[in-house]
């Protein structure tokens, strides 16, 4: 005769909201390497992990931060930093020799446009082989920051001045951002990491 509760209290990362085990040993069961992207409050994250029985091993690394080494004014943490980081992750994968990851986006909802999803769309753009829906992405309108460009259009100099400081501050006008944007991507793919 069995005695006590048959609640069982679930793993701490689970209770803290920080991992999806059930998503997760699917995700390991494929056999594959992942394509990590993670969105911080200022920052885009994108790694290429390999699994194995010792422990997760991170081979491929990319940041938001990387981007103003090679230009970028931008801000880190909007949709054109977070494609510009999927393809900078891209280009490093390609030369490592990984041709090929699944997607992992943790415990984020799967929501259509999104950050995750262009970071998604810089790595497939930049020829990692990753299976996915055309219409999860972001249109490329809005990775390029046309609609930025034309927000800051439709407001006065000062409205400008007060609402994108910090991009004028780095010298940049919001109204160049699309032409920005096509310049350090084509920085990218020529220095190929």
């Amino acid at each position: 005769m069995a005695h006590g509760s048959r609640y069982k209290v679930a793993f701490r990362r689970r209770r803290e909201g920080k991992t999806d085990y059930g998503a997760r040993f699917k995700l390991i069961g494929l056999d594959k390497d992942r394509m990590v992207a993670r969105i911080t409050n200022n920052h885009v994250i994108a790694q290429i992990i390999k699994v194995s029985p010792e422990g997760d091993e991170t081979v491929i690394s990319a940041h938001s931060n990387e981007l103003s080494k090679k230009g970028w004014l931008g801000s880190t943490k909007n949709i054109s930093a977070a494609y510009l980081t999927g393809f900078l992750c891209g280009k490093k994968a390609i030369n490592e020799g990984v041709d090929g990851a699944v997607l992992d986006i943790g415990l984020k909802s799967p929501t259509k446009g999104t950050k995750v999803f262009a970071v998604l769309k810089g790595a497939v753009d930049a020829g990692l082989n990753i299976p996915h829906g055309e219409v999860v992405l972001p249109a490329e309108e809005r990775i390029r920051g046309e609609h930025i460009a034309q927000y800051a259009e439709s407001l006065s100099e000062d409205e400008v001045n007060a609402k994108f400081s910090q991009y004028i501050q780095k010298g940049l006008s919001p109204k160049d951002l699309p032409d920005h944007f096509d310049e350090i991507k084509q920085k990218i793919s020529e220095e190929g990491s």
